[in-house]
């Protein structure tokens, strides 16, 4: 009984075929029947996920090859009994794994905030009369009243309907109100075209019905869209996967270098085991950059920091990164792309057509004719529509302190009332006398009212057809009444749809003296039409601009939309979204009618997607990723949270976004703006490069430490370090330099840049080499240190300290190359920027000389005063350095081997 399978389905079948399929009759159940059918199907509800145990939350948080790392380091420590550092580093991976866990669960948050979507309580009809039940009490074959205003508590079957409309915008992304009636449908109508049927959780906006449950809980279209979201599986990020793979290859490779030093020193050299044991500890200590995932997760904080400055509220921390990478940005419509406050744009009548400038519901703006505003005193034709639109219209928009212009009624009556602000039309002493409704069997509204003078007019407005098939004369240019010319409207109605204008018409007619009502007879025929009104959803200027950024920073922006092709295709024109040879516009039926090799074929070249369904999204976003594309998709209705949590980042809307919506993103912007999305974007190609400069920075750092102590042990020389004095070069350098990277400013260009390869490494071969490179340059300028002052006859700690010096000095130098990733850093700009480039530099030097000098340091780390010509020597040393790279990158330049930093 939970779920109707049998064909046709019930909106493509007559009522009374629904009702005995459901078992039920139009007065509904008895309470004895429904309580019965309560206990075998279940509460209208949808269910809670099954929680995954605390401790297996836990030990997830630790499967990453990184925190392996982290976690040898610390062995690592811990056999040399370095007690301090080696709660510092498990403390590390600790706060990680604490960060995964606050922000792990979006999915089952997503399904807490779908179920919030089930309405509270219902009327229903049981033992012959009406009650007030719980929802969740509700089962199929129940005759549910409905009214305007009531959140519809299951999907129903409309078996009755008075000018019932409901708001399904977040179901279908529909930004209109949809009417509804009876009448059956097709069997292959989408969710936004069954208007024989409401759906849980959507609302009423006016009118009255009754409809007999269908489907509750799980089975309804709302628990379908849970299903899909459970379904999803989060993706990795572009950062994560690259990070991942490059950990393994680097614990390989530390693992087999260790394997041949032990081979070498102990069947060449005959190390013996103690010295064999340390030099080994001191090489893998030296190689693991173990301060390289504390520092990922500082870079990323800071970047969930600097984000919601600019609006953009980031609940998954490696999304920050993750929007860098994107290259494609998939977008819902309504309230995303559009303001989703309809707006009257264009008006025609016989005399002349007039632009109306401004959006929204704020009355900002004017009505304009050939440049210049028109005036009401001087054009009767426009004030004749303007009145009529005016007084045929029961919408309210309202100045609210805190929300600017709220409308309070139906979105295309607000779109007309506004248009009426903007014209400054004046209805004092209008009064009105009657009104017949909208239905949305006749299409039309129309209103009795007596004007300041007294004398009466009836006021019709409705679907432009509709009100032409009543008309026998219409306003002429001179204002003077002639016959109807239904070609010509018909021409305008054309070319105002074509531009993805949804068309309204006004009429007028003088009702006999004395005449106090309107029905359908007053107004089926003689009416006077006056004009038209095309209204639109607008596009949010600040995202035409936001797109055309996005364009030139290499990103494809698609719109996909639940609404009609041919107004979807007007505003991907209007917004620079469809362009070029493009497919243009692909429907939902068009793409159900595909296969998934035949969508990924055409996926990249169509720039809209128009009636598509919660399915039809996730399609789109999984076959753009087989391509390989780095998919954002942003939304705000329920509707889109399958969809955003199968993208590789998932944007929703903070002001006008379900709930639902909000816990499936990654990021949540908190203006709704989607320029905030392009500035994402920049900020986390910021991150990126802040993450690559890190990796840059720490592994040769490192490289050149394991170098060391692995070339002593190839030639069976004295260690230059001990593995204490490396813990300490690390943990100086982890702590201080390699911080201050966290805190680069974007380079210039950078939204100049194609997007990255996701599938490339997070260290390409260029960069590779150049990882070799200072790694020999560092390590064999300490080796130089260290052998000319050990074969110089100075004691081997004092020796062992000028090493040490030399990699803190070397490493420093070679932070202010890393500054920029391959413009030159023989620039006065290296110096400016960034002020923690420079308190960590004095830092780290400040610890150096504690490190050379202090006594129980000197105890601590078997370190030994020199003097200030082993400074003089290491510093010379260190500039040589950091000049050598730079040579390298001017030749990286010249050959040109980082191509996608180049517009």
């Amino acid at each position: 009984m939970q779920q109707i399978t049998e064909e046709p389905p019930v909106w493509a079948t007559p009522v009374d075929e629904v009702l005995e399929r459901l078992g039920s009759t139009r007065e509904g159940l008895t309470t004895a029947e429904a309580q019965r059918r309560l206990d075998e199907i279940g509460p209208n509800r949808l269910p809670a996920p099954t929680p995954t145990p605390w401790w297996k939350r836990v030990v997830a948080q630790f499967q990453d090859t990184l925190i392996y790392i982290l976690l040898a380091s610390a062995a690592a420590k811990a056999v040399l009994e370095d007690w301090v550092d080696f709660f510092v580093i498990l403390a590390v991976a600790v706060i990680n794994a604490v960060i995964g866990l606050v922000q792990e669960g979006r999915a089952e948050k997503a399904l807490a905030g779908i179920r919030t979507m089930l309405s509270v309580q219902a009327d229903v009809r049981r033992d012959g009369g009406w009650e007030r039940v719980d929802a969740d009490a509700l089962v199929p074959g129940d005759v549910v009243r409905l009214r305007g205003g009531d959140k519809v508590p299951a999907d129903l079957r409309l078996v009755g309907a008075s000018n019932l409309q409901a708001e399904e915008s977040a179901l279908t992304g529909e930004s209109v109100p949809s009417s509804k009636d009876v009448a059956v449908v097709a069997a292959d109508a989408g969710v936004g075209d069954r208007s024989d049927m409401v759906f849980s959780g959507t609302l009423v906006t006016q009118g009255s019905g009754r409809g007999v449950v269908t489907a509750t809980g799980q089975s309804t279209e709302v628990g379908k869209i849970q299903t899909l979201v459970d379904e999803v599986e989060p993706l990795e990020t572009p950062l994560s996967r690259q990070l991942d793979a490059f950990g393994k290859a680097l614990a390989l490779l530390i693992a087999v270098m260790a394997v041949v030093m032990v081979l070498v020193g102990r069947l060449v050299h005959d190390f013996s085991v103690p010295d064999l044991v340390s030099a080994t500890i001191g090489f893998a200590v030296a190689a693991v950059p173990e301060g390289l995932p504390a520092l990922v997760t500082i870079i990323l904080a800071l970047g969930v920091q600097q984000m919601a400055r600019q609006r953009a509220i980031t609940r998954h921390l490696p999304a920050v990164e993750a929007l860098g990478s994107v290259t494609t940005i998939c977008s819902d419509k309504t309230g995303t792309l559009t303001k989703n406050e309809m707006t009257a744009r264009s008006v025609v009548t016989r005399a002349a057509s007039y632009e109306v400038t401004g959006i929204g519901y704020a009355p900002d703006g004017e009505v304009r004719h050939e440049g210049a505003p028109a005036l009401l005193d001087d054009h009767p034709d426009l004030a004749a529509l303007v009145t009529a639109m005016a007084r045929c219209n029961d919408a309210v928009v309202r100045r609210d302190d805190s929300d600017g212009w709220t409308l309070v009624g139906v979105p295309t009556d607000g779109a007309l009332r506004t248009l009426a602000l903007k014209a400054a039309f004046d209805d004092t002493g209008w009064r009105r006398v009657d009104v017949a409704p909208f239905d949305s069997q006749t299409k039309y509204m129309a209103t009795l009212d007596h004007g300041p003078d007294g004398d009466a007019r009836i006021f019709v407005k409705g679907a432009p057809d509709r009100i032409l098939d009543r008309c026998s004369h219409q306003r002429a240019a001179d204002g003077s009444t002639e016959p109807v010319d239904r070609r010509w409207w018909e021409e305008h109605i054309d070319a105002l749809g074509g531009e993805g204008l949804r068309v309204l018409a006004a009429a007028v007619a003088v009702p006999e003296p004395g005449h106090e009502t309107v029905g359908d007879g007053d107004v089926s025929e003689g009416l006077e039409i006056v004009g038209l009104v095309g209204i639109v959803d607008p596009p949010r200027p600040e995202a035409v601009a936001a797109i055309a950024e996005c364009r030139r920073a290499g990103i494809a922006v698609k719109m996909i939309t639940g609404d009609h092709a041919g107004t979807a295709l007007a505003i991907g024109r209007e917004m620079g979204i469809v362009h070029g040879s493009g497919v243009g516009v692909l429907t939902g039926a068009e793409l159900e009618e595909m296969s998934t090799s035949q969508l990924r074929d055409v996926v990249r070249d169509v720039d809209v997607y128009a009636r598509t369904s919660p399915e039809h999204k996730i399609r789109i976003v999984s076959a753009l990723q087989h391509h390989r594309e780095v998919v954002a998709m942003t939304g705000d209705g329920v509707n889109d949270a399958p969809a955003l949590t199968q993208a590789d980042v998932g944007v929703a809307m903070g002001i006008k976004g379900t709930e639902a919506t909000k816990e499936a993103a990654d990021v949540v912007l908190a203006d709704d703006n989607f320029a905030t999305i392009e500035r994402a974007v920049e900020e986390g190609r910021r991150i990126y490069d802040n993450v690559r400069k890190s990796v840059l920075f720490l592994l040769p750092t490192n490289g050149g430490q394991s170098l060391v102590m692995l070339v002593a042990v190839i030639f069976g020389t004295t260690l230059p370090l001990e593995p204490v004095q490396v813990l300490w070069i690390n943990m100086v350098t982890a702590v201080t330099l390699s911080l201050a990277l966290a805190y680069e400013k974007a380079e210039p260009g950078i939204m100049d840049r194609r997007p990255r390869d996701p599938r490339a490494s997070v260290v390409d071969l260029a960069y590779g080499w150049r990882i070799l490179v200072v790694s020999v340059l560092i390590g064999g300028a300490t080796l130089l240190v260290f052998n000319l002052a050990y074969g110089a006859g100075v004691p081997i700690d004092e020796a062992r300290t000028a090493a040490v010096t030399m990699l803190a000095l070397g490493q420093l130098a070679y932070l202010f190359n890393t500054r920029y990733l391959d413009a030159s850093s023989l620039t006065p700009a290296v110096l400016r920027g960034n002020p923690a480039i420079w308190i960590s530099a004095a830092t780290m030097v400040v610890a150096q000389i504690a490190f050379v000098y202090l006594p129980f340091m000197n105890t601590w780390f078997e370190s030994a005063p020199i003097g200030l010509e082993v400074w003089g020597y290491t510093a010379a040393l260190a500039v040589a350095v950091f000049l050598l790279v730079e040579a390298g990158k001017a030749v990286d330049r010249l050959r040109g081997v980082h191509g996608e930093i180049e517009p």
